[in-house]
């Protein structure tokens, strides 16, 4: 991986985690996560923490059809895309056509609240197959 991208993804992976913070008051990853498996004293940067987590983490543009810009190892998985085509592919199409009003009331909770704690929806991945997200 390229220095510039390295950086890229350590300040976008603190803004993440500052933002969940600001907004809910919460830390999105425990401080005491951060050691290295056997590395005495090493600690993993919070951009590999945030991608090696057990929890779903993506992030999107502010365009006006926002394009995905990041997501962790664990949503890569889940929408069974690498790295490439998940921050190629515009946010609505993680959604399939008919779900896509409710993903629509998700996002303006987000923009109004910062957030939201209590959506559920159903998902499609790459592959088609459907699951749910709380």
């Amino acid at each position: 991986m390229n220095q510039g991208r390295e950086a890229w993804l350590e300040a976008h992976s603190r803004l993440l985690a500052d933002s969940y913070a600001r907004a809910t008051g919460h830390a999105l990853l425990p401080d005491t996560a951060d050691r290295k498996h056997g590395g005495e004293g090493e600690r993993f940067s919070i951009a590999e923490r945030l991608y090696e987590a057990p929890f779903v983490l993506l992030s999107h543009g502010t365009e006006a059809d926002p394009v995905l810009n990041y997501g962790n190892r664990t949503a890569l998985r889940l929408w069974e895309m690498d790295w490439e085509t998940f921050t190629s592919t515009p946010s609505r199409l993680t959604a399939e056509p008919m779900a896509r009003d409710e993903r629509a009331r998700l996002l303006q909770e987000v923009r109004s609240q910062g957030y939201s704690d209590a959506y559920a929806g159903v998902r499609v991945s790459r592959g088609g197959r459907r699951f749910r997200i709380e």
